[in-house]
């Protein structure tokens, strides 16, 4: 939405009402209403004029100017008394480009436009119908008010809201002034009695209508008891853009620096019909030696791509200005069998493909923007195959020491004529897998494959890719649909760093009253703020098809529970395909503590947002969904209570998910032990809030080793029945039977037990544990979690780095020299001697009588000076002849 100066030449045909809006002073900090008009609709534009009602001392930018004040008889009609310290303020500007308005959302919100923040509208009739004015912009209302409401403030609130319609009474009847109550004869101000709803007007057949809040035309006034006669405005939202059941899809933002291909990608979803087993090494494998680019042909390279130094600055719809270059290399003729690469679409990952051989490829993955590290997640399509030729690839810049693909992970390939000609999707290949330390320090990934088409196109990745595009496609359909819309509500928590919006889920079934509403507790889950953790979003589709739907576990659910849900945390990092950190070149999976609104705003607003859901309920459970690159299986990190009376209470909930999982879930990889380097993570925060059952779940890029399923790859459909198992688990936990929740802990009792003994054993002691086991500090008997080091990832957003180094180098300019410790008189004779016999030197170089003149009173207290001047050497005698021949 762009601002402009209104034309004085244009008419201004009468105004039409858009709506009423709250408004927000950034001078006053109050709240208060408005109105907006449509006063001209041109082909080129809208003109909107924006009518409010503020303090005469609040300081407004210069296009809003306090329009006429009304007259005194209109006032007095109108049954208002004319306040003295208030003034109407009108502001008019144009739109001239309505495609622009998502662009221009943040701006809009951050008062760019007007200086004020609009925190609700609602419509109160179509654009172009007349508003109930008669040709003026103040209409002349009827109005009411029997008795004022207690505080000043809430009074003229309420009257300024009747002068703008939104209560109406009996017709014919004329509204009276209300005088202010009077004082007690000695003066002082007498209180206010309180306001009863009794009191307040009740409904008469004729229409005359209440002051209930159920007759209030507006959604701005809450009323936070229900007997409360006293209401409050609704605090001012974030103008972002919410999706919509109609037209396009939201196109994500990009950095300006990044390239994007305006080909679209999508995949369809496709269960493989059998178990995909690992791969069985051999011990044969084959380690090919890296040749690089030096001895190699580079067929693809990206051209710019912002590392360590760099910062993010600005983003666009499509990414980088201008037309998309061709990276991949020329074919020459139609029997060059030269793959042809591209990674430049969302989530993609590949910055570098050499050609060592006639088949052989060397590829070396993007780091995260604006680092230098984090390089595991890859996605990127190759064109030109050929049917039957053994491929070879290695990726040759891969960071962590180990990996799931020395234990039988193989990646992914999607093929798209399987996709169209026959609905396979995503299917597990790869042979000759080995995964082995390079030269450089470096880890290698080399995998050999056959495609099963000539001249196709086809996807490699190591994890089931899941987009912001599949996200957004998603939501879409749920808004779509009217029954699980009526259940969900929608709405953006925030924008990222790039102006992508992070999604925010309220479901619940409609509560029966204000009593049953604010006894449900809360359930709080998010996911990807690791971006290459993919497997984190199908576990999140998984459980909102299973909380969205109408079976009667899931009615009882959103019966007993209020479910706010933030599906991808980190879009910025999804879309441009990192594999750990946001646009600030940071992990957000340390920065859960951080103050930097503006550098960590997903983050930020999720925190503040159960901050505010702990003021009003209790949050039972709160859960971050992850993935996991070098363990099986699917596990919980949690956090261990010190407290007696909820002793092990922490692990009920990942035992009961491991009785309902048992081919996935693993309970035996959990681990409770808080570490000093997981301060900043969302788990230990939240637990840290007050959530007992704080976790972070993990799912394995890899497979299961349990039960019936071992050694088999989890597919999207297993993922997804994971996020069934942990609403099955919620109900099991919440059970008002406690059998259930009483059987777990006897079994964990025992576990800990056995654990206890196990490890004093292996140090040789023997303790009673029958009198003071539940004294032993559960963290003492686990090992340390095997999550990722990010302590590199910690610390500023990287567009601060430089401004810290400048603030601490001027810091070393100005920081004052330590004082020097008090000598001893020893030690400041000695000094004196010193500097003294130095003095004394540099005088006789000059000539022995202007060193003798110069240190008199020295040379009295040095009598071995003395003994030097009687008794010169040869180079002062010499310069003692010269300088008599002088004189002479």
């Amino acid at each position: 939405m762009t601002a402009k100066a209104p034309s004085p030449g244009l008419p201004a045909p009468g105004p039409r009402l858009l709506g009423y809006a709250g408004v927000r002073s950034w001078a006053r900090g109050r709240a208060c209403p408005a109105r907006l008009y449509a006063a001209s609709a041109l082909p080129s534009g809208l003109r909107l004029t924006l009518e409010l009602l503020l303090p005469r001392s609040v300081t407004l930018p210069g296009q809003v100017a306090p329009t006429p004040d009304l007259p005194a008889a209109r006032w007095q009609r109108l049954g208002v008394p004319r306040p003295a310290s208030f003034a109407f303020f009108r502001t008019s500007w144009w739109i001239t480009s309505p495609r622009r308005e998502r662009d221009r959302a943040r701006e809009a919100s951050a008062g760019v436009v007007l200086g004020l923040e609009l925190s609700f509208c609602v419509s109160s009739s179509p654009l172009g119908a007349r508003a109930p004015c008669g040709g003026s912009m103040f209409p002349a209302l009827k109005t009411e008010l029997q008795q004022p409401l207690p505080d000043p403030y809430e009074d003229f609130m309420r009257r300024h809201l009747q002068y703008y319609g939104y209560f109406r009474v009996q017709s014919g009847r004329p509204p009276s002034p209300v005088p202010p109550p009077p004082g007690p004869k000695s003066g002082r101000p007498r209180e206010r009695e309180p306001v009863t709803r009794a009191a307040l007007p009740k409904e008469t057949p004729q229409g005359r209508r209440s002051l209930s809040p159920a007759r209030v035309r507006s959604r701005q006034l809450l009323y936070d008891e229900p007997d409360s006669a006293t209401p409050r405005l609704r605090e001012p939202r974030e103008l972002f853009p919410v999706l919509s059941g109609r037209g396009p899809l939201q196109a994500p933002r990009w950095p300006v620096e990044c390239e994007v291909i305006r080909e679209r990608v999508q995949h369809i979803e496709w269960v493989p019909p059998e178990p995909e087993y690992f791969y069985q090494s051999t011990g044969n494998e084959k380690v090919p030696e890296i040749m690089g680019e030096e001895k190699g042909t580079v067929v693809y390279q990206l051209q710019s791509v912002p590392t360590e130094g760099s910062y993010f600055t600005s983003s666009r719809v499509g990414g980088k200005r201008g037309s998309v270059q061709q990276l991949a290399v020329s074919l020459h003729g139609p029997e060059d069998d030269t793959l042809l690469f591209e990674s430049r679409f969302e989530s993609g990952n590949l910055q570098k493909a050499v050609k060592v051989a006639a088949y052989e490829y060397e590829l070396t993955l993007r780091p995260d923007l604006y680092t230098d590290r984090h390089t595991q997640w890859f996605y990127f399509r190759v064109q030109n195959t050929r049917k039957d030729v053994r491929y070879r690839f290695t990726i040759v810049n891969l960071r962590k020491p180990r990996s799931l693909f020395a234990v039988g992970l193989r990646p992914l390939l999607y093929s798209q004529r399987d996709a169209c000609s026959s609905r396979v999707g995503w299917r597990r290949e790869g042979g000759d897998i080995r995964y082995f330390r390079g030269g450089t320090g470096s880890y290698c990934l080399t995998w050999t494959a056959r495609f099963p088409h000539d001249r196709d196109t086809c996807f490699w990745a190591p994890g089931y890719p899941y987009t912001f595009s599949d996200l957004t496609r998603y939501l879409r359909a749920a808004a779509r649909d009217p029954a699980r819309a009526r259940v969900c509500r929608l709405r953006a928590l925030c924008c990222s760093l790039a102006g992508n919006p992070v999604y925010l889920l309220t479901v619940t079934n409609p509560a029966r009253g204000p009593q049953a509403a604010a006894a449900k507790r809360a359930v709080v889950l998010s996911a990807r703020v690791h971006p290459g953790e993919s497997a984190g979003s199908w576990v999140m589709r998984g459980f909102l098809d299973f909380i969205l739907g109408s079976s009667p576990d899931a009615q009882l659910l959103r019966d007993l529970f209020v479910f706010k849900v933030v599906p991808m945390l980190n879009p910025d990092g999804v879309i441009v395909g990192n594999h750990r950190c946001s646009l600030s070149g940071r992990d957000l999976n340390r920065h859960y503590r951080t103050l930097l609104k503006d550098a960590f705003p997903c983050i930020w607003y999720t925190r503040n947002m159960v901050q505010r859901l702990l003021e009003e309920r209790e949050v039972l459970l709160y859960c971050d969904f992850h993935g996991h690159s070098r363990k099986n299986n699917v596990f919980l990190y949690g956090c261990s209570s010190n407290s007696r009376r909820h002793w092990l209470h922490e692990r009920v909930f990942p035992l009961m998910l491991s009785k309902n999982a048992p081919e996935k879930f693993s309970f035996q990889s959990c681990n409770f032990k808080v570490q000093k380097n997981r301060e900043g993570t969302g788990r230990v925060v939240m637990w840290r809030m007050g959530i007992r059952n704080s976790y972070t779940l993990e799912s394995t890029f890899g497979g299961s080793t349990l039960g019936s399923r071992r050694d088999t790859h989890l597919t999207t459909e297993d993922l997804k029945a994971l996020g069934h198992h942990i609403c099955d688990t919620l109900l099991d936990f919440c059970d008002p039977d406690q059998t259930k929740f009483i059987q777990c802990l006897a079994e964990l009792t025992e576990l800990v037990h056995q654990e206890i003994h196990r490890k004093l054993s292996e140090l040789g002691q023997d303790v009673n544990l029958e009198e003071n086991w539940s004294d032993i500090h559960l963290s003492d008997i686990e090992s340390s979690t095997s999550g990722s080091d990010s302590s590199l990832s910690d610390g500023l957003p990287a567009h601060l780095l430089h401004r810290a180094e400048e603030v601490s180098q001027k810091i070393k300019m100005f920081q004052k020299k330590k004082k020097k410790p008090l000598q001893t008189r020893k030690q400041r004779n000695e000094q004196y001697q010193n500097s003294n016999s130095k003095r004394f030197g540099r005088g006789l170089a000059g000539g022995p009588l202007e060193g003798r003149a110069s240190f008199a009173t020295t040379l009295q207290k040095q009598p071995a000076f003395l003994k030097q001047l009687e008794n010169p050497g040869p180079a002062a005698v010499t310069q003692e002849k010269v300088r008599r021949q002088q004189v002479v």
